[in-house]
């Protein structure tokens, strides 16, 4: 029987007035009828007592390896649910696996949000605890829940544990790039590097380097949305389930306070998961999710106030692809809490947090138990955070570049280009023994974009050429507006906006053009005259629209530049 109620849309209003009882509260057909057919399942009528009903998004799927535990997190979930006097009820949503999916999950990212959004508004939720763990379902699960507006906590899946191999501790995606580019150069047999496959993922969970899964889980801990210390639990851990657990009876208390996202998520909180994520050397990516996620709250984060941030945040996290260690590592150090604590005099700390505490009584207590994991502010592995924003002709909206995964020789850098068209084109020609390519030269990508891929997949991080491999060449200055996978090194200028799709000038550079690259002075220049510029311009033509039905049309109808977080416009507050 259809539910034709309208009063579902509002929380709590802190007085313990709850928006379940709008679907259970009353003796009326409809509300009997929905009580009717949830002790179908074997529910019986102490479920709906008054009990806050909450909901449990998850987004485990098979086809998503990194939250492929999530089923057990929910349980645990349901647990404190149940013990705190709720009423847990599991739902999913769609779920966006890194590794499976084509042509990128960025393109679902959006879509996913939209999926998040919708069931929480059209269920009887008092509350909703969000499942996540590998990258996109984090910040879409978090982008959907601050437009619902209902109470909301998350529960991270967790790194998987170190892959091992011969010795050597691995970490997925950054170690898997080094033996790819080994085995390339010719320097890694094909028995070795069947070897490395069986040994490179472990357990559960998603990546266990700082790429954007940890990046993005570890912001959500610094913008005040989960309990304090969920963020870095290792995913085969007990811990990951106690926290469940605790999250579970949290959401309950927070289904009577009316604690809702937009209450969490103030520009404080922002700042405070801005200086995290460059302190951490957090991923590329995790720009583009926060500037979209506090997009839906109505903050509106320039790109400059991210600069600003890094310029004053030091990079004290010793963990790859910028340092050394892996995320198990940081755990045992004392976690996310640990380099909170030790930001805390450049931190927000009254702000607002899922625990009903302020972020300053969480990291109260935090310590540091391993000094070449987390360092201290004076003793910092670089002195400016990870991620640096450059601007010029070349990027008039900006364009992001991990400096603290790049190599120090090249941040100061001119060459001329080797332009690629498309993916397609740089993996047709880039082992080509004809390619006029050198060292100095820098690689250019089009049509990575958000518009122009479409979806901006990780393309970012082009391999190098392998003749220069070969030579014992390591890295190269590159560049596209395409992102790249946040366990991915080298000097890579990522994002570039306007994208070449849209006419950007990125869509004119020629092969021969020299570019300069100066991360110092946050410039990326096309030094072309600006009459030959202007004379290029006009003759760029638009390339044909990659969809014309569906949801990938209605995505390249609306969606918005990377610097604008390549949220849908119409997704905003109005």
């Amino acid at each position: 029987m259809a539910n034709q109620s309208t009063k579902s849309t509002k929380p709590a209003n802190g007085n313990g007035a709850l928006r379940s009882r709008d679907w259970f509260g009353s003796d009326n057909l409809l509300n009997m009828s929905n009580r009717a057919y949830l002790r179908a399942e074997g529910f019986t009528s102490r479920a709906f007592d008054g009990r806050p009903v909450i909901g449990i998004c998850n987004s485990w799927s098979e086809l998503t390896t990194c939250n492929a535990h999530l089923r057990q997190v929910a349980e645990a979930v349901k647990r404190g649910v149940w013990s705190a006097g709720g009423f847990p009820l599991e739902f999913p949503t769609i779920s966006l696996g890194e590794v499976l999916m084509r042509p990128t999950t960025m393109l679902y990212r959006n879509l996913m949000a939209m999926d998040v959004e919708e069931c929480i508004r059209a269920y009887p939720m008092d509350a909703v605890v969000l499942l996540c763990g590998c990258d996109k379902t984090t910040p879409a699960q978090l982008m959907g829940a601050a437009s619902a507006g209902v109470p909301a906590l998350m529960v991270t899946g967790g790194p998987m544990l170190r892959g091992m191999y011969r010795g050597e501790a691995l970490g997925s995606g950054t170690d898997a790039r080094k033996f790819w580019t080994e085995k390339r150069a010719g320097r890694l047999s094909d028995e070795e590097w069947c070897e490395f496959e069986s040994c490179i993922s472990r357990s559960a969970g998603h990546c266990m380097v700082m790429g954007t899964a940890s990046t993005m889980t570890s912001i959500v801990e610094a913008l005040g949305m989960t309990l304090t210390g969920c963020a870095n639990i290792p995913a085969a851990d007990s811990h990951r389930m106690s926290i469940a657990e605790e999250s579970g009876r949290r959401a309950v208390a927070m289904a009577r306070e009316g604690l809702t996202p937009a209450q969490v998520l103030t520009r404080q909180a922002f700042e405070n998961a801005i200086r995290v994520n460059m302190a951490i050397g957090g991923s590329t990516n995790a720009i583009i999710h926060l500037v979209a996620i506090a997009g839906r709250v109505g903050i509106d984060l320039p790109l400059e106030l991210f600069d600003e941030i890094s310029r004053s945040t030091p990079f004290i996290t010793n963990v790859r692809p910028s340092g050394e260690m892996l995320m198990e590592d940081m755990y045992y150090a004392g976690g996310l809490p640990a380099v909170m604590k030790e930001l805390e005099p450049l931190l927000h700390l009254n702000a607002v947090t899922v625990t009903g505490k302020t972020m300053g009584e969480n990291i109260a207590g935090a310590r540091c138990f391993d000094r070449n994991v987390i360092r201290t502010l004076k003793e910092p592995l670089n002195a400016e955070g990870g991620t640096v924003i450059l601007k010029g002709n070349l990027a008039p909206s900006g364009a992001v570049l991990k400096q603290t995964a790049a190599s120090p020789h090249l941040l100061k850098h001119k060459g001329r280009a080797v332009v690629f068209e498309s993916y397609e084109d740089l993996w047709t020609r880039i082992d080509d023994p004809n390619l006029e390519v050198d060292e100095n030269s820098v690689l250019v990508m089009k049509n990575g974009g958000p518009k122009g891929a479409p979806g901006m997949p990780e393309w970012g991080d082009m391999p190098l050429p392998k003749k220069l491999l070969e030579a014992g060449v390591s890295d190269m200055v590159r560049l596209s507006d395409a992102r790249m996978s946040g366990t991915a090194y080298g000097t890579v200028v990522l994002h570039v906006s306007p994208e070449s799709a849209v006419g950007g000038p990125l869509g004119i550079v020629q092969n021969g053009d020299e570019i300069e690259l100066d991360v110092h002075g946050r410039r990326l220049e096309l030094l072309v005259p600006d009459a030959e510029i202007e004379n290029r311009r006009a003759a760029w033509r638009k390339p044909a629209p990659h969809y014309q039905r569906g949801y990938g049309r209605m995505y390249l109808e609306h969606v918005l530049q990377a610097h604008q977080g390549c949220d849908f416009d119409y997704l905003r507050p109005v």
